[in-house]
């Protein structure tokens, strides 16, 4: 698929990963729809894009959970820009915590089901509705398209992330599931599985808990926004690429 040519919607796209995804397409020449909360970050994003070179470029407000506002946004956006040909499902958040703790013999904490639900509410409900809806666009118009899970290389379980590791081994079995469903309409799937990025999402982490990331790599430094960025684009450009995870962790393994 040619990127230049492409209507590029991006979940989370005024901010961190996504943002940094959003510049690196807008440079390429793309149509841009980004989907985030804040309509400071998104105007701020808006205006970056369209001076890297986006040839169109919107922000939309809308929460991923909320069923109604998803249908309203993917209409408004396929109505607007005349169809959607990428979506870059990267909306999520972190709420890390121990499943429990227990200390002497008596339990101290339990993880609250609200902390658990309101990550796979975001993670996996938001990725679910997007690329529902997506692909229901796509599907229509009958011109192919791709769609993009971000994981993590927490699918495979880490210390503290019951809910975040869960969400995103989630993604990994919808991006198969979706490969094989939507294949007949030209519809690609696939997922990146960043390890450890530099982004404000990691810098909310501890000091300690950074340096213990860190020491997990062999490259022993961040990954760069950019380099998802990248490999977001390899998985657009490869018309042969789907139902697959790229790992771009550095080498670490959890």
């Amino acid at each position: 698929m040619d990127i230049a040519t492409s209507t590029i919607v991006i979940t989370g796209g005024a901010q961190g990963l996504g943002r940094a995804m959003a510049e690196h397409f807008a440079a390429a020449g793309a149509a841009l729809a980004l989907i985030d909360m804040n309509q400071e970050t998104l105007t701020d994003a808006e205006t970056i894009c369209r001076d890297k070179g986006a040839r169109q470029v919107k922000g939309y407000v809308a929460n991923v959970t909320d069923e109604a506002a998803v249908e309203q946004v993917f209409n408004d956006i396929a109505a607007e820009f005349g169809g959607i040909n990428v979506l870059i499902n990267n909306a999520g958040i972190l709420r890390d915590g121990m499943l429990i703790k227990c200390k002497d013999g008596e339990i101290t904490h339990k993880m609250p089901l609200q902390q658990f639900q309101s990550v796979l509410d975001v993670n996996l409900t938001g990725s679910f509705l997007c690329g529902r809806e997506a692909s229901a666009h796509m599907a229509k118009a009958g011109k192919g398209g791709v769609i993009i899970n971000i994981s993590s290389v927490a699918r495979a379980g880490n210390i503290g992330q019951t809910n975040y590791a869960a969400t995103k081994a989630g993604v990994v079995a919808m991006t198969v599931t979706w490969a094989r469903e939507l294949g007949r309409f030209g519809i690609r799937c696939g997922a990146i599985a960043p390890g450890f990025i530099e982004t404000p999402m990691t810098a909310q982490m501890k000091p300690e808990a950074i340096e213990r990331a860190l020491s997990m790599v062999p490259l022993r430094r961040w990954g760069q926004p950019d380099e998802i960025a990248h490999s977001a684009r390899y998985i657009i450009e490869n018309d042969f690429f789907s139902g697959r995870v790229i790992e771009i962790d550095g080498g670490v393994r959890l």
